[in-house]
């Protein structure tokens, strides 16, 4: 078991053709995704080769649905684009589109996540790595040899420590790692992976990776204490972060007293979710959970 995505996806590029887009579809068939089309209306026709693996471009999603009975896409398309792309995909029925672009404006986002949610469509990002079921799925851009499978879920706001944690756990392994994204406005939250880790019979144990700015972790604290039965440890990034400075991420930002590390790290605790303060000490405490 895992969530969202499985051995059985069957997977779309939006920016196939393009640099980044070919890249990471190279990169996401030799870790063992099922890759079955990329859209770009003006190449629709034609394919690309990847490694003796031919993949068909199609002029549009709802053509690569047809074509293919694709369930999820994976958008590498500029920010201008982004929101037009999205409204394309949901207007076609696929369950689950994964936005990797960083640099969305977030009316856009907040336009096409109300559109996504009115037909039942989800998202995850924009401005995120996406996910990897270990050994069977990959979609985006998280690097695919730095963990296997295994019974943590994973489910973080930053892309690079979401790799640090799986290196830090490759050991014991993960059955689902979503890095959901930092802007302010995102298709999936902590929430919607804590609920859906709870659910996964084959997650014992989940990791919860959060930062500064916003109220996401604290909402998230407060599901865990009502909803989840399951051992969480977390990690709030931005400690030291100085105060009304943005820090990376766009929904990074602290603002008087609310949204700092510390008080993130007293709700979670409050909720009986074990805090590190450090990355490395957090895999340290999911560890020592698992080998109990």
């Amino acid at each position: 078991m895992s969530i969202f995505i499985n051995k059985d996806s069957k997977v779309i590029v939006q920016g196939m053709t393009g640099a980044e887009g070919s890249k990471h579809t190279a990169r996401m068939l030799a870790s063992g995704t099922t890759i079955v089309g990329g859209v770009n209306p003006r190449k629709a026709g034609t394919s690309v080769d990847f490694d003796g693996t031919e993949i068909p471009v199609f002029g549009s999603v709802a053509d690569a649905m047809a074509e293919t009975g694709a369930d999820v896409t994976v958008l590498f398309v500029p920010p201008a684009f982004t929101k037009a792309a999205v409204i394309e995909a949901v207007d076609a029925g696929i369950g689950l589109a994964v936005i990797i672009t960083e640099g969305v404006p977030v009316a856009d986002t907040a336009e096409f996540f109300a559109y996504a949610q009115s037909k039942g469509v989800r998202l995850i990002g924009p401005n995120c790595p996406g996910l990897i079921t270990p050994g069977e799925s990959n979609v985006g851009i998280t690097p695919a040899n730095i963990t296997g499978p295994g019974r943590i879920g994973l489910v973080s706001k930053s892309g690079t420590l979401t790799y640090q944690m799986m290196f830090e756990l490759r050991d014991l392994g993960f059955s689902t790692a979503v890095g959901i994204g930092g802007d302010p406005i995102i298709g999936t939250t902590h929430i919607d992976c804590l609920e859906a880790f709870e659910n996964d019979p084959d997650t014992d144990a989940i990791v919860m990776i959060g930062e500064i700015g916003g109220d996401a972790e604290e909402r998230a604290a407060a599901y865990i204490k009502e909803h989840v039965t399951k051992p969480v440890v977390g990690y709030v990034a931005g400690f030291e972060a100085p105060e009304g400075k943005t820090m990376g991420h766009a929904g990074a930002i602290v603002s008087g007293s609310a949204g700092t590390a510390q008080a993130k790290k007293e709700a979670l605790e409050a909720a009986g979710v074990k805090v590190g303060k450090t990355p490395t000490e957090t895999a340290e405490l999911m560890r020592a959970i698992l080998t109990k």
